[in-house]
């Protein structure tokens, strides 16, 4: 979107310069000095956010570390990498669903890698409140997951593709903010499971494959739901970059919506299994799986519905102004059709 510009810039010629009248650059010292603090500002709050995470993230990754590390132990490694995979599959389907243009390894990179170190502050958060909330029993929980885990870890998602990927030049289409949302569930994921998992094995008094393998199922099942929601709500940060008058509301509006899918898949995994499990004959470890997979089937298709909207409107546009060039397409559908 073009700059807006003051009424005395829009009708004036080129030539004038209009320097503290209605526009500014940084010209005197003062100008200079006033831009060197700003930029220290700015760029210092950044720095201490970044400190800050990575110190608590390597805190948390000290007993998983030093899981792996001890020999005989490698096997745990292979578990955490395990615990991704489907949520990588999922991540990567929605990478390939840009139909625009590829976003840069580096972007996709530097986004997983602030979600893990941001995810830290949501587990902080939560070890605070949560024995607060659980003090008002069942009630308690229900509020915890509503209005703790779930904005929680739904804005620290955004946070990280707000925090770099939102200012590239490279974040050019709405439908990026639900690739790089996606990559920051992936990267929330990843250290939620190995935090999960290397806390599972370490209070194991044996059967330490048993435990892992088993955790490691279950967190596996789990991750898929972090890419949906995250990408929910990265769509619509994509749609407030290109809507800057109503930026504010349209993120908020992507939290809200991710943030409640996220608290009633948390409030209601504990209950609907154990439901089918009294009525019918499913073990509970059948009905656990298949709640989890028709839960993320649901809110994966609400996703989907957003994401094929957004393509059959690229393509209309496109078809009306020219085909794009070859090399910037990423398609479902094969080459030539």
């Amino acid at each position: 979107m073009a700059r807006r510009r003051d009424p005395v810039e829009a009708a004036s010629e080129e030539s004038t310069d209009l320097y503290d009248v209605s526009t500014w650059e940084p010209r005197s010292r003062l100008d200079r000095f006033a831009y060197a603090i700003y930029t220290a500002i700015n760029y210092g709050l950044q720095t201490i956010v970044l400190a800050v995470a990575f110190a608590i993230t390597v805190a948390l990754l000290v007993q998983p570390a030093l899981l792996v590390l001890e020999e005989g132990s490698i096997f745990i490694a292979v578990f955490f990498g395990l615990s991704v995979v489907p949520a990588a599959i999922l991540a990567a389907f929605i990478w390939y669903s840009d139909i625009t243009t590829n976003e840069p390894l580096t972007l996709l990179v530097a986004t997983f890698v602030l979600a893990v170190l941001f995810a830290t502050f949501a587990a902080v958060v939560n070890s605070l409140f949560s024995p607060s909330f659980q003090a008002l029993g069942s009630v308690g929980m229900v509020l915890f997951f509503y209005l703790i885990v779930g904005p929680v870890e739904e804005t620290v998602k955004l946070l990280a593709v707000r925090f770099f990927a939102y200012r590239s030049e490279a974040f050019d289409a709405v439908i990026d903010g639900a690739v790089y949302g996606a990559v920051a569930g992936l990267g929330f994921a990843a250290i939620e499971n190995t935090l999960y998992i290397s806390g599972a094995v370490a209070t194991a008094d044996g059967g330490l494959l048993t435990v892992a393998a088993g955790t490691t199922t279950v967190r596996a099942l789990v991750g898929p739901g972090h890419v949906i929601y995250s990408a929910i709500a990265g769509y619509y940060l994509g749609l407030a970059k290109f809507n800057p008058e109503h930026a504010g509301s349209i993120a908020t509006k992507g939290v809200l919506i991710a943030a409640f899918i996220h608290g009633t898949y948390n409030v209601t995994v504990g209950i609907v299994p154990e439901l089918v499990t009294g009525f019918t004959p499913l073990p509970f470890g059948a009905a656990f799986i298949g709640y989890v997979v028709l839960f993320d089937l649901a809110i994966g298709a609400f996703l989907y519905r957003k994401i094929a909207r957004y393509r059959r409107a690229f393509r209309a546009v496109r078809d009306d102004t020219g085909p794009e060039p070859q090399s910037e397409q990423t398609e479902f559908d094969p080459p030539g059709r």
